[in-house]
């Protein structure tokens, strides 16, 4: 396998410590392209180049299918084309393999997005919106769609050690999530055995080490003045068509 590191394009949120991690996983060399969100290179023309979506993570690997250069975007597919690639964490019997798939997309269509949402208004929110009122309904709705989809995780992890029986890419994709849990205003001690499958994970080498991903240029979200607050706010929310045409 070809030494030319894969390139990743990301700035330290938990999207893109799953891909990360999975790189540290399956000893792949890398380096990282920071895409500074807050400032808005995620809608530059390179950016979009490979990633259409003006969203990271986003990798290009120099030696992709048939020896050719490939870019990836979205982190579940960038996570699935890793693992195929490296014929690592993705199950070895396709039984085993749609256990991983069912896991991960529903980290992808779910733990995410909802978790996203309940940082959103529980973070960001309150600085943007005069009336309190006016969020309270999506503070709730998403706050309590993370904790049922927390104790869907304390469930299943009750019956298996992990998300698809033996450690995979959809464990990887969940983890940055649930490492978030204050932030997105969850309790870990109500979900014991999610607990001790986080308090696991966070024990093996190569996920401390994809999680140190980018902590040079991680923002103390205290210190911002209010102009960068107002910029950063700018550059992440109320985007529509025009921000990538």
């Amino acid at each position: 396998m070809s030494k030319e590191p894969i390139e990743l394009h990301i700035w330290p949120t938990p999207n893109a410590w799953k891909v990360s991690i999975a790189l540290e996983e399956m000893g792949l060399p890398y380096v990282i392209k920071y895409v500074n969100i807050g400032k808005g290179e995620q809608f530059a023309p390179d950016f979009l180049k490979i990633s259409p979506n003006n969203r990271m993570p986003a990798i290009i690997d120099p030696n992709g299918p048939d020896g050719a250069p490939i870019s990836v975007f979205e982190s579940g597919a960038i996570l699935q084309y890793l693992a195929r690639k490296t014929s690592k964490f993705y199950g070895k019997t396709e039984r085993e393999k749609v256990n991983v798939e069912e896991w991960l997309m529903w980290q992808m269509g779910g733990l995410g997005p909802m978790s996203g949402q309940a940082s959103h208004f529980r973070n960001y929110a309150p600085s943007l919106v005069d009336d309190p009122k006016l969020i309270e309904y999506g503070r709730n709705r998403y706050f309590n769609e993370t904790n049922r989809l927390f104790g869907v995780m304390n469930k299943r992890l009750a019956e298996v050690p992990f998300l698809a029986g033996d450690y995979s890419i959809a464990d990887m994709a969940c983890f940055p999530w649930v490492r978030a849990y204050e932030f997105i205003g969850q309790n870990l001690d109500e979900f014991p055995v999610l607990k001790a499958w986080y308090e696991t994970i966070y024990a093996r080498e190569a996920v401390i080490r994809g999680m140190d991903a980018g902590k040079e240029v991680r923002v103390d979200q205290s210190k911002l003045t209010d102009e960068q607050k107002a910029a950063q706010a700018k550059a992440l929310f109320n985007q529509n068509a025009k921000n990538v045409t």
